[in-house]
């Protein structure tokens, strides 16, 4: 350093005082004290060039959370970049691979069906409901979260989450969290009720907010800000023509920003009712931000709908921040992404993206063609599966060996010769490989390491697929789906990581870190121990009065 200073020009003399004051500037910070709530904040499908592209625009929440340290090049180091394991990875510490969690859903190879994430049958839902993803629950999660660690190291810690999908609020909460609460139209904030357990005591922390809901009016979505109208055009999307514009066609409350103001209402209602950050023991809050997502898929990222999001986002999230501001026992908060995301297919070929494009579905019956012939079957071995490819027998059960392997070995080969192809891997394959060096850029990562690294036993599809980026792997659904995730390229993989508190010092660290080093720093700073086998890091912020984090 001091060589850099003179080589600026300083004399020794001017070289020693700038060197003292960082020195008593470091000193200042470190004599705060260890806050008394940890928030954290993942918005869905928030990618790090949304944040690039919108930051200058921010004037609430965001702007003061990107004020603080600011790591423009976080990863979600996986390959599926879905909501439920992106969600795993945040505060447990651990890539997909060692949460259980490879995609949002799988199919089980001895009945053939598909399984939710976070799944348990014998749980019931406090609204009554059949559920959006059936019966679910936090036992589900194979391993802890830093609400967990705060709990079993801090004697009366709670652990919140509020969310606008179950497996939001669920893996931030905790196995051990005292609530998880996700929004249903029609209802309000439901949970998951155990056996044994009472659902309206269950629901008591937002009972009061469910009451509030009754009657209130819908909340309109139009212009706010006239940048947002340069955004509107029409479009033809499969030889149908769609407007971008607002107020979009059949417009929905849980596809809107209504959707993400509702959820930091709720969370500040549980601020002030639940107290948290006030006690003697350390708090966590989660909050989980649905509507980026569903505003994604739905509309895509580029048009105004999206636009008029990151606004009305960043406004909401002010008033969140403003009362954090109040918490007496001192707060901070990390700020994520579960995954990112891109535009529809057609508006980014038209912008230079040539190579943007949705993939001619009508080569996957070739594929099984292919293998039949070849294998002599009188059946179709291959079955779409979440995320990948499944080998099923003529019942769509899990097909026994050794012709599983012959089936496998023949597809992967086929599939390697797709020109839209980027790689093809059988499951074992995948397992098998050496996952990536500790230390290791996630930038870097091989896209075999990327799919080692959420990979898991028994879960993930029998043969791995990645597409070449730009191509998305399904048809417009119109009113569900006309852009999409879950690749293993960039603009999936890269979110915005940001830790924030009252009178941070802001700092731009460009260096690439993963979404597993936010559980382990978070830990580092309450007092929290995590399991030994965690993946991520331990990151020092340099503002609190608490040990350095422990070397690797």
């Amino acid at each position: 350093m001091t060589k850099s200073i003179r080589r600026l020009g300083l004399s020794a003399v001017a070289a020693v005082a700038v060197l003292a004051c960082a020195g008593a500037g470091q000193a200042a910070e470190a004599k705060k004290p260890a806050p008394k709530l940890v928030v954290t904040i993942v918005i869905d499908q928030f990618s790090a060039d949304l944040f690039s592209q919108h930051r200058a625009d921010f004037t609430g929440g965001l702007k003061a959370l990107s004020q603080g340290l600011v790591y423009a090049n976080g990863f979600q180091s996986h390959a599926v970049t879905e909501t439920c394991p992106g969600h795993s990875t945040i505060l447990t510490g651990k890539r997909p691979n060692k949460t259980g969690i490879p995609a949002n859903d799988w199919v089980d190879r001895a009945t053939g069906k598909e399984v939710y994430c976070l799944a348990v049958p014998e749980n019931t839902l406090a609204d009554g409901g059949p559920g959006e993803n059936g019966r679910v629950g936090a036992s589900a999660m194979r391993v802890s979260n830093l609400a967990d660690w705060l709990k079993t190291s801090s004697r009366g810690s709670r652990s919140f989450a509020v969310s606008g999908k179950d497996r939001g609020a669920i893996n931030l909460a905790g196995q051990k969290g005292d609530g998880a609460f996700w929004y249903v139209d029609g209802f309000g904030w439901t949970t998951f009720v155990e056996p044994g357990q009472d659902a309206a005591k269950r629901l008591a922390p937002v009972a009061a907010l469910n009451q509030s809901l009754r009657g209130r009016p819908r909340s309109d979505w139009t212009y706010t800000h006239d940048v947002c109208r340069k955004a509107a055009a029409d479009w033809t999307i499969e030889g149908r023509a769609w407007p971008s514009r607002l107020p979009p066609e059949k417009p929905a409350f849980d596809t809107s920003p209504a959707l993400d103001e509702l959820t930091i209402e709720a969370a500040i209602r549980l601020l002030d009712e639940q107290k948290l950050g006030e006690g003697a023991a350390t708090d966590a809050l989660g909050v989980s931000l649905s509507a980026t997502d569903r505003i994604g898929h739905v509309y895509g990222t580029q048009g105004p709908e999206m636009c008029e999001q990151m606004y009305r986002l960043d406004a909401a999230l002010g008033l969140l921040i403003d009362r954090l501001k109040k918490v007496p026992g001192g707060v901070v908060v990390a700020v994520t992404a579960d995954h990112g995301g891109s535009d529809f297919p057609e508006r980014s070929h038209a912008r230079g993206f040539d190579e943007a494009g949705r993939i001619d579905l009508t080569f996957l019956p070739s594929i099984n063609a292919e293998v039949r012939r070849r294998l002599n079957l009188d059946f179709d071995p291959l079955a779409t599966g979440s995320s990948g490819f499944m080998i099923v027998d003529k019942d769509g059960k899990g097909l026994a060996e050794p012709l599983r392997g012959k089936v496998a070995d023949v597809a992967v080969e086929v599939f390697r010769k797709n020109p839209l192809v980027a790689g093809a891997y059988r499951l074992e394959e995948v397992l098998a490989a050496p996952p990536p060096p500790v230390g290791a850029s996630p930038q870097e990562f091989t896209l075999l390491q990327r799919m080692t690294v959420g990979a898991v036993s028994n879960r993930s599809a029998d043969i791995l697929l990645a597409f070449k980026p730009g191509i998305t792997a399904f048809p417009a659904r119109y009113g569900r789906s006309l852009a999409s995730h879950g690749s293993p390229w960039g603009y999936d993989r890269r979110v915005p990581i940001l830790f924030w508190w009252p009178g941070v010092e802001g700092q731009e660290r460009f260096y690439p870190i993963e979404t597993v080093d936010i559980g382990p720093s978070l830990a580092n700073l309450v007092g929290a121990k995590p399991p030994a086998d965690i993946d991520g890091r331990c990151l020092d912020m340099g503002a609190f009065d608490v040990p350095a984090c422990p070397k690797r």
